[in-house]
Order: structure tokens, then sequence, then C-alpha cells
């Protein structure tokens, strides 16, 4: 069940503040209060998603194709055309956790900030 109060839909809603990079009607992204690298943004689609399968499964083909718009806009205003990394956790499994369960993108580049990367 999707949470309609956690933090990324409170950012949506405009409750919590954020550092906007990019906003559609889809899809917003802004800066990580918790950077782990120089350039560490998020992207997320408006909607109630709780991971990127979620997303890819039930968000209407519009809604996603705006939200790959938005990455794309992102990665252009913040400069990033290569030696960048995405990612996307989901779930709690033993490799990789999802800390908000609302999907979202990462997006990384420049030096790194931590020795430990926990996204």
């Amino acid at each position: 069940m999707y949470d309609e109060n956690n933090v990324f839909a409170k950012i949506i809603r405009g409750e919590l503040p954020s550092k906007k990079i990019y906003e559609n009607e889809y899809a917003m992204s802004f800066h990580n209060i918790n950077p782990v690298a120089e350039i560490h943004a998020l992207i997320i689609p408006k909607g109630p998603y709780k991971n990127i399968h979620d997303f890819l499964f039930n968000a209407p083909t519009e809604a996603i194709a705006g939200f790959w718009d938005a990455y794309r806009e992102t990665a252009n205003i913040l400069g990033l055309s290569g030696d960048y990394n995405i990612a996307a956790n989901t779930g709690s499994g033993p490799f990789f956790t999802q800390s908000i369960m609302h999907f979202h993108l990462h997006l990384l580049g420049g030096k790194r900030l931590k020795d430990e990367i926990e996204l």
C-alpha cells in the first residue's frame, strides 16, 4: 500500500521544501539533501508509485514518458553527458534497501563524497 505521507509525496504537494532542478506535469527532480557525490539529484514521478516495478507496470504511458523526459532534462541541466550513474533501489532485500517507498531515481555525478555509499 502506498503511503501518502512519505517525504516525496509531501515534496510533490509542496508541504516540504526542495531545491528543485526541473519539473513537468508528470515528474520532478531536486538535489538530494544528503548527497554522496558532487552531483546527486533525485527524480520522482508525481504519481503514487512505490518502486520502479510498480511504476513501470502501473503508470500510464504518458507518465512514463514524462518521467524519462524529466530525467533527460535534469541530466542536461546538470551538465551530465557521460561518466555518471543512475540507481533505483526496490524493496528491502539483502543487497539494496529502498529507504522511501516512493519510486525515485538517483542521478550521481562528479567526485564521490563518501567512501561507503548508501542510496
